[in-house]
């Protein structure tokens, strides 16, 4: 300790969480000021995610607070994944029950700092409080694309094929909400090797996310039940129209959704494994507006489902 420093926990708290901390090269100026420092390479722009976790709704009081960690900032990662951009930088915001101490605190960074290693982000700064309500972690995650390249939700076409990256369903059930892998790795290729005319994570279930893509491109949809990837997570003895609506609906998947026109779809179908990305066609998108699930020769109704957040 210095002559200038004060003992005090928080204070303490902030130096072991900085020692544990390898700035990018973007990250002019991280934690210890009022505010960070960052800068991009030319050509390249910031893409931004931010995402609120809350116990009782995202994990539970008996959650690990390792994996509470890493699935606050893995979600995250998983926006910056969609938008095909590189994470550099994130900044926490976590507020603490007054039951848990230090130790439950380092446990929790544990877990950001070994997605934040993994995937090679700086913690920047961010701030720790204490109350009396239950853990809430409030996570931002700076990244940068080349300019013009981040793929959107709005760019899907009348006869684009859709696909996705994994199976789903289950998630919640088995736990896999807490352990799954941001999808950075696939979006990348994906980005670099085709033309993606729309992408997003599903986060709150194919049932709610992908109206978010039709609604923005102005695009109907048109999803064959019998191509949909069903988890192994989700029940085998279960009636087959309850496993699809596990697939559609249970949510926090957080796999990639994304259109290509059927000429590149041809491509990635052909081309996609050997390059590292299995994908998955689940249906296409229509002129005509609106949500259809293709049941056997039956269209039928899009199912309400997946998260819904009450506001």
């Amino acid at each position: 300790m210095n002559a200038y420093s004060e003992s005090r926990p928080e204070f303490d708290f902030i130096d072991w969480i900085k020692k544990q901390v390898t700035l990018r090269p973007e990250v002019k100026l991280g934690i210890g000021d009022d505010a960070a420092i960052l800068s991009h390479q030319p050509n390249r722009e910031w893409v931004t995610a931010i995402d609120v976790i809350t116990e009782g709704v995202h994990f539970t009081s008996e959650t690990p607070p390792e994996l509470i960690g890493r699935k606050a900032l893995a979600i995250n990662l998983s926006d910056i994944a969609a938008m095909a951009a590189d994470p550099v930088a994130v900044f926490l915001g976590i507020v603490l029950p007054k039951s848990c101490g230090r130790a439950y605190a380092e446990q929790l960074y544990a877990g950001i700092f070994e997605m934040a290693n993994e995937y090679e982000l700086s913690i920047a700064g961010g701030d720790t409080n204490s109350w009396s309500g239950p853990l809430v972690l409030n996570v931002t995650v700076m990244g940068t694309v080349e300019q013009g390249k981040a793929i959107l939700r709005s760019g899907a076409n009348a006869g684009d094929w859709i696909f996705v990256t994994g199976p789903l369903g289950g998630s919640l059930a088995s736990g896999r909400h807490l352990t799954f892998e941001p999808k950075l790795k696939e979006a990348k290729i994906l980005a670099q090797h085709f033309h993606i005319t729309s992408m997003l994570d599903l986060s709150d279930g194919l049932a709610s996310d992908a109206r978010h893509i039709a609604s923005q491109s102005g695009v109907g949809m048109i999803v064959d039940t019998q191509s949909l990837p069903i988890h192994t997570d989700v029940n085998p003895d279960l009636p087959e129209a309850e496993r699809v609506q596990h697939a559609m609906s249970d949510g926090e998947d957080f796999e990639l959704l994304l259109t290509v026109s059927p000429e590149e779809g041809e491509r990635l179908l052909s081309e996609g494994i050997q390059l590292g990305v299995a994908v998955t066609k689940i249906g296409e998108c229509t002129e005509e507006v609106g949500m259809k699930l293709q049941s056997g020769d039956a269209l039928i109704d899009w199912p309400r489902g997946g998260w819904e957040h009450e506001v």
